[in-house]
């Protein structure tokens, strides 16, 4: 069988339901609103929980994260897929660009810590060393942007898609934060089965 090299067969855009980890923003969401706009895009707070809605046929698949060029293997993700017993039906590379976001009128002199998750603040370590903030480690990247969002103080900051910052009404100070222009993660697709 012929696939689109995202877990379909060529010319088959069904909607269905595909898990993903994090908020509504996030890396993992961006990507499968890139890769399978057709379905509905279901946010989980882990990576156990996303992958386990398709063993429970709860989602047809989820796309996960498991591999960055910066860092390495992504974990607990890389982990979780390995073990789950489901086959991964397709894979693909995305850049991956981050930004430094906070509520409107903040500037990077008013800003005290940074928050995001561990994966993505290991991506921006050098650049972030610059800034002089403390990093806070939240469970997700667009859960960060929402919980800066909400709190509404003009000291904290999140590192994020620029796309968090649309959905959670943040400003972004500074575009590209990740240390390498090169930065791209390997997503993989799980399903029950093939297509």
């Amino acid at each position: 069988m012929t696939t689109d090299g995202i877990g379909r067969p060529e010319g088959d855009r069904r909607a269905g339901r595909t898990a993903f980890q994090g908020a509504p923003g996030a890396f993992s969401h961006e990507a499968c609103v890139e890769l399978r706009p057709w379905d509905e895009h279901v946010p989980f707070a882990t990576f156990a929980e996303a992958i386990d809605a398709v063993k429970s046929g709860a989602c047809d698949c989820a796309l996960i994260p498991v591999e960055n060029s910066t860092i390495g293997v992504v974990e607990p993700a890389a982990t979780l897929v390995a073990s789950a017993g489901l086959p991964v039906v397709a894979e693909v590379w995305r850049k991956i660009q981050i930004a430094l976001m906070a509520v409107a009128g903040a500037e990077l002199s008013h800003l005290r810590t940074v928050h995001s998750h561990p994966v993505a603040l290991r991506q921006c370590t050098g650049k972030l060393a610059g800034l002089g903030l403390e990093v806070v480690e939240a469970f997700d990247t667009a859960g960060a942007a929402r919980e800066v969002s909400e709190l509404g103080d003009r000291t904290r900051a999140a590192l994020a898609p620029v796309a968090a910052a649309e959905v959670y009404g943040l400003s972004i100070l500074r575009n590209d934060l990740q240390d390498s222009d090169e930065n791209r993660t390997r997503f993989v697709l799980l399903a029950h089965e093939p297509g």
